[in-house]
């Protein structure tokens, strides 16, 4: 419990302490002409109150990911606090921060545009390409499991509210999203879901404090894996916590928003507090997770990691923490938040897709057909994804969701030094993020399957020479 709550004030002192920090080399300014205003077209570029921003921002970075990977991030043991809060406050929220600032800066663009105008023409057409395989993944995992969930909190009855049933229902909805302007669908309903899944998660803290059970302490061999199957730590635990600590995805959500911002002053409390509030989340499901399944009966010496990965899908525990500490307002919780979270970054994972394609097209997305245009090839593709096993999509999702942040992160890290600021507060996360990204991809039974030792020797040579190329490059 003392790791715990120390975790969670760790948090917050990141915000006050480290985000004033970043702000200050960012130095907003209230003079900075807004997109809102200056490209304002009554679909993707309006001017919206803070306070709704935020939460839409928040809803839409949240999705199940601070929830089911954190879920399934502490089966590794403590580290797993260690990832979130020093992952949040010195990588995600920066992360999240200077994609805004920079999108605002430059007038509004997404962010293979923001990629492509640090690191040239040919990285511009690889994020173009890498982001919208990113946003199609995001969109099927945003899609199958809010339907795994309501398929399992409804009954079967036949073809209605079966898993199918629920897929379809979802995939609609999500067209109907992408299409509208930004104000008339996300800009109402998605504040009301924010404060739904804000609200389970105090909940579900309250229980963690309240209820009886046991919680892993940073005395517990934090470096040593407690993974029932053995994986290792490191590179594994930092793609299987992505969005509770850093998500590339996130990249493609903070344009949205910052579309949407009045002032640059709002940038600190809207990306980086967002991100902040996530790593909040992440860091309560978690330690929810592992102390649920320490009271739940099980084999005669089986650990709770053990109890926990015999749960098998995280939709399962997610339901049985809610419903068994919340009662009723746990289940109807459970639905408003665990099921519109990830339905709300899909539908804006698309809605960033759209963007991105009418950015590298150059076509005007006022007229309707045009968004349509763009959007039905996207939904093709996602149909298709939608028949593969849920736990291999979601693993190839979470590298090419990190790998995405580690560009962005080596992005930022130029802007900062040809504005002449502190660059290290990007260009350390970036070293680090480049040393995940190729030592997983080099390791994991989905990539090359290369032993640990020569996947970690890879990832720091590839840090080494990344960095030695900024430093000459200019």
């Amino acid at each position: 419990m003392i790791t715990f709550s120390l975790s969670l004030l760790c948090l917050l002192l990141g915000y006050l302490l480290y985000g004033a920090i970043v702000e200050r080399v960012v130095r907003p300014n209230n003079a900075t002409k807004m997109p809102c205003y200056e490209k304002r077209d009554g679909v993707d570029y309006i001017p919206l109150p803070a306070w709704r921003v935020f939460l839409i921002q928040f809803l839409n970075i949240a999705g199940t990911g601070p929830i089911f990977g954190a879920i399934m991030g502490i089966l590794y043991g403590p580290a797993a606090y260690l990832w979130i809060v020093l992952g949040c406050i010195f990588a995600g929220a920066v992360h999240d921060y200077l994609c805004g600032m920079i999108c605002i800066r430059q007038g509004g663009v997404s962010l293979p545009e923001i990629i492509g105008n640090e690191l040239g023409e040919g990285m511009r057409l690889v994020m173009r390409v890498g982001a919208l395989v990113l946003l199609v993944l995001v969109g099927a995992v945003f899609v199958t499991t809010p339907a795994a969930l309501l398929d399992n909190m409804t009954p079967d009855d036949g073809w209605i509210f079966s898993n199918s049933f629920w897929l379809v229902l979802i995939f609609l909805y999500f067209i109907l999203a992408t299409l509208l302007p930004i104000d008339k669908l996300i800009g109402r309903i998605y504040p009301v879901f924010g404060l739904a899944l804000l609200v389970m998660a105090v909940g579900i803290c309250w229980g963690i404090y309240m209820k009886e059970g046991w919680l892993p302490e940073l005395t517990d061999e934090p470096f040593v894996t407690h993974h029932p199957k053995g994986l290792p730590i490191f590179p594994m635990l930092c793609i299987t916590i992505a969005c509770g600590a850093i998500s590339g995805f996130h990249g493609t959500q903070s344009p949205l928003m910052a579309r949407c911002l009045t002032s640059e002053r709002l940038g600190r409390p809207i990306f980086y507090g967002a991100m902040i509030t996530e790593g909040i989340v992440a860091l309560i499901w978690a330690a929810a997770a592992v102390k649920f399944a320490s009271m739940l009966p099980g084999d005669e010496g089986a650990t709770a990691y053990e109890k926990l990965a015999a749960l098998g899908n995280p939709a399962i525990v997610v339901k049985e923490i809610s419903v068994g500490w919340m009662g009723a307002v746990g289940a109807i919780l459970a639905i408003l938040g665990v099921v519109a979270a990830p339905i709300t970054s899909g539908d804006t994972a698309f809605r960033s897709a759209r963007l991105i394609l009418a950015d590298f097209l150059h076509l005007n997305q006022k007229n309707i057909w045009k968004r349509l245009m763009l959007c039905l090839p996207l939904f093709v593709i996602t149909t298709g994804l939608f028949f593969i096993d849920f736990g291999v999509l979601w693993r190839y999702f979470a590298w090419t969701n990190q790998t995405l942040a580690c560009i962005m992160l080596w992005a930022a890290a130029v802007w900062l030094r040809r504005q002449r600021k502190f660059y290290w507060i990007a260009l350390l996360p970036a070293l680090f993020m480049t040393v995940v990204s190729v030592s997983y991809i080099l390791t994991s039974p989905e990539g090359f399957r290369l032993s640990l030792n020569v996947g970690l020797i890879a990832g720091f040579a590839m840090m080494v020479l990344l960095g030695i190329l900024f430093k000459i490059k200019r």
